[in-house]
């Protein structure tokens, strides 16, 4: 999940480890020690942890009584969470209020294409798999190439193999495991136009969340800080009716409140106007 800084500008990342496995008085300290000390804390999460780490993360939420701690679960592999993690930390270092800035975690979801090259498809049940392809995975040396993000797609990998990936100039990020296949730097990214493409280890988590050890993820996105801070400034932000913090989209990430259907200002907003007056 902490990926290495991407530029000189990345905030470090803070991994919280064992959260749910280590009393409750030291977790609610450790997050209470963030919020003191930066302020909102926006926290990241695999959708294949324990679920015990998010009713630990809810539980520490309730006692201390605080919304200005983002929890952030998007349906995503490991690696292409881990390098939307990474995104939010470069942007961090940018003039984003905290409320935009966990909230361009949703928007930039929709910029990553993530995907994997597995051994067998027996166990995925994150992509929808066909029958052919069950009864193909049982031939020794079959290889599949999967997208799980933002649409899904599975071939059989071979010469004629393609799928289909961003229509926009990115970044490729590699992560291999004990599987070996040349068809990622071979043939996928040439076909997707990368402009760079780099190696790092496998996340922990990715032979749960894909169904089985023969896995090789990849992840493609876009690096450029300039680029990432332009998409989030461009989007309309507006504050939240509840506890007035900026944000971008139709929910707040701090304290999950969605816009009121009925038009009577909230007292928020009768407040601003008051003092705008």
């Amino acid at each position: 999940m902490a990926l290495p800084p991407q530029d000189e500008r990345t905030v470090p990342a803070i991994v919280l480890k064992d959260l749910d496995q280590q009393p409750l008085d030291r977790a609610l300290a450790a997050l209470q020690g963030l919020i003191d000390q930066h302020g909102h804390v926006i926290v990241v999460c695999s959708q294949v942890v324990d679920p015990g780490v998010e009713r630990r993360l809810h539980t520490i939420r309730s006692l201390l009584e605080s919304d200005r701690i983002a929890l952030f679960r998007p349906a995503l592999p490991p690696l292409g969470l881990a390098v939307l993690a990474r995104q939010l930390r470069q942007l961090a270092s940018c003039d984003l209020s905290p409320g935009v800035l966990a909230s361009a975690g949703r928007l930039l979801t929709h910029y990553i294409h993530a995907g994997a090259v597995l051994g067998s498809v027996a166990r995925l049940d994150r992509v929808p798999v066909g029958l052919k392809s069950h009864a193909k995975s049982w031939v020794p040396g079959s290889q599949f190439g999967v997208i799980a993000h933002p649409e899904p797609q599975l071939v059989r990998v071979g010469p004629e193999a393609t799928l289909s990936g961003p229509e926009f100039a990115t970044s490729m990020l590699v992560a291999k495991g004990q599987f070996q296949s040349d068809w990622i730097a071979g043939t996928l990214a040439p076909a997707w136009n990368v402009q760079g493409l780099r190696e790092t280890p496998l996340p922990a988590e990715s032979a749960t969340w894909w169904g089985t050890p023969k896995v090789i993820e990849f992840c493609t996105f876009l690096p450029d800080l300039s680029v990432l801070y332009q998409l989030v400034t461009s989007v309309r932000q507006s504050s939240c009716h509840w506890c007035g913090i900026d944000v971008i989209g139709d929910r707040c990430v701090f304290c999950s409140a969605t816009p009121p259907t009925d038009q009577h200002p909230s007292p928020h907003q009768n407040q601003n106007q008051l003092t705008a007056g």
